[in-house]
């Protein structure tokens, strides 16, 4: 699983780490209960890591698979865990790409 380097994240870094707009976070925290951020004092959002790894289960089922809303919501609901799992090994085979792609551009710039 991805370590995360802090406890909260604000949701201005959580619509980076996931790359959509921080209002199209707002609107899937409005759609799925199982989002819960925290709320500062004056009403910010602090999102845990938890609620980061849900987020981009959601993000993968509305986003990469192109579900509509309704559906991805029973996805969810039916299919959290093997979900997790699917995310989280697409997101290892992605940074591994990456490593892969920069080792390559590292040696043709060495020939």
């Amino acid at each position: 699983m991805e370590e995360f380097d802090k406890k909260y994240y604000k949701i201005k870094d959580v619509a980076e780490i996931l790359s959509v707009p921080a209002s199209t976070l707002r609107y899937w925290e409005s759609e799925f209960p199982e989002i819960s951020p925290r709320r500062s004092d004056t009403n910010r959002r602090y999102y845990s890591p938890d609620d980061i790894r849900i987020l981009r289960i959601i993000r993968y089922l509305l986003k990469d698979k192109g579900l509509r809303m309704d559906a991805a919501k029973r996805e969810f609901a039916d299919n959290r865990r093997n979900l997790s799992r699917r995310v989280e090994a697409i997101n290892i085979l992605e940074k591994t790409r990456a490593e892969l792609e920069g080792m390559l551009a590292a040696l043709v710039r060495r020939h």
